[in-house]
């Protein structure tokens, strides 16, 4: 295994860890707003706000992992009739595509982060343009893992689960 594969294996894990750690949070906010709501009668208005953030973040990081691993939507039955050779193009043209998209969506979720720094957040106070970060973290991590793809296809290689 290179450096470069143990480098997007060591993102790929620590991103799945990330969110995983995340959705512990967001059910514990949404666990304590009902409690707010429905037993203390007193519902913290800090709680939806994260919970809503905490899944963009999940779901950005869920994504990219996701893309390493190949668990991704394919049309892989399509691609399989096809002769080896143009299963290797079929590929290295999905890969492309996915790797154009992610880095149109790292740009612009950065546009849109620039844009909302500056506003606060209501009833957190953070950022508004924390809303965009995942666009530009999950977008990096997926053109990483593109490459990735794309030089173990060129090797004749396959791309291995990072596993937790």
């Amino acid at each position: 295994m290179n450096t470069y594969t143990k480098l997007c294996a060591t993102l790929s894990r620590w991103s799945l860890r990330a969110a995983v750690l995340g959705l512990v949070v967001q059910v514990i906010c949404v666990q304590w707003q009902v409690i707010g709501r429905y037993l203390l009668n007193d519902s913290p208005t800090w709680t939806e706000p994260v919970a809503l953030l905490l899944v963009l973040y999940i779901t950005g990081l869920a994504v990219a992992v996701g893309v390493r691993d190949a668990g991704h939507l394919g049309m892989e039955s399509l691609v399989a009739l096809l002769p080896l050779a143009a299963q290797r193009v079929a590929e290295a043209l999905i890969h492309v595509c996915v790797l154009v998209f992610a880095v149109l969506m790292a740009y612009a979720g950065w546009e849109w982060l620039t844009l909302k720094w500056a506003e606060p957040k209501p009833l957190l106070g953070v950022p508004e343009g924390l809303d965009y970060l995942p666009l530009v973290i999950a977008g990096a991590l997926i053109v990483l893992f593109c490459i990735e793809h794309l030089i173990a296809l060129w090797r004749g290689d396959e791309v291995k689960e990072a596993g937790v």
